[in-house]
This record gives structure tokens, sequence and C-alpha cells, in this order.
């Protein structure tokens, strides 16, 4: 049997999925600023009724632990950048992707990335999985859109990782 690129695309993306759900269906929403180390990245609340996430435009050292919420936010944007290349739009800003707060808002914001994000992959033919992808290549030749799939894939697999070692973190050291 002979399975296409789209198809194991999407199966690999469904697999990573199911994985991260288990940690989503668990999500209380005190884990999400959770703090497990005095040096940590996480969303503030802002004078706009807002959240803004801790940045540093060049790496610190040492590198910040990510709460859950700041990881939360990380995964909004870069998936909404890559909907945004996949789409054909014009890529938003860091500072234009906003994150919900709280732990039931941020789940579902997470699940509709998740949604739009099938729809793109449901469209694909090989002809599109074959052509150039600039992002998150930065103009690296050879890179294609299926190159972008296969990467969206592994990065939510790392930051599903890493919010599920977190929660479970926080929940032993209650």
């Amino acid at each position: 049997m002979s399975v296409s690129r789209r198809d194991l695309l999407r199966w690999q993306f469904e697999l990573t999925w199911s994985l991260f759900e288990f940690h989503l269906e668990r999500l209380e929403p005190e884990d999400l600023l959770w703090e497990p180390a005095p040096c940590c990245w996480t969303m503030r609340g802002g004078a706009d009724g807002g959240w803004a996430p801790d940045w540093a435009d060049s790496e610190p050292d040492p590198i910040p632990v990510p709460t859950i919420g700041w990881i939360s936010w990380h995964i909004g944007w870069w998936w909404s950048v890559a909907l945004d290349h996949a789409r054909g739009r014009a890529p938003r800003e860091r500072e234009e992707i906003r994150w919900p707060g709280d732990g039931p808002q941020t789940v579902a914001w997470l699940r509709a990335l998740r949604e739009e994000w099938l729809a793109v992959l449901d469209r694909l033919t090989d002809a599109d999985l074959d052509a150039a992808a600039p992002f998150p290549w930065q103009g690296e030749p050879g890179m294609t859109v299926a190159h972008t799939a296969g990467w969206v894939n592994a990065e939510l697999m790392k930051n599903a990782a890493e919010i599920g070692q977190l929660r479970l973190l926080r929940a032993v050291s209650k």
C-alpha cells in the first residue's frame, strides 16, 4: 500500500496532536503561569488588559525556563505565521499574536489553530508540497512546503513535550 506524502504528514501531525491533547485535556488554569525556576520567561499582564511575552532579541545566558503560558503563546505565534504563509497572507509580527490568557481560552485557541492547519494540509497537492517555502527557512534554498509541514510537526512535538513535562513537574510539586 502506497501512502501519499500529504497523508503521511497528516498522520504524523495527528499522532503528534494526540500526544499534545493528552496534556491539553489535563491542563489546569494555574499550570499556565507556574514558574518552575527563578529564571523564567512567562506572560505578563499589560496595561491594555492583554498579555505580553517575556522576550529578548538575542538569546540570554542562561536561557530562561519558559512557563506553559509562554510556550502556548509561542506555539500560537509560530503556527499563526506558518498559517499566514500557507494561505499566502502577509505574516503577522510577533507583537500581533495575542495570547488568550486563561486556561480554557488558551486551549480553545490552540485547538482552533489545529483545525486551521488541518484545512491547509487537506488541500495540499503533490505540486503544492514541492513548491518553495520561505518560512521558517529565511531564504534557505531548496526548502519546500513539505519541509514546512514536517517542521510544524516537529516543532509541535517539541512544544507538546515541554508543556507535558512542566505540567507533570507542577503536579508533583504541589
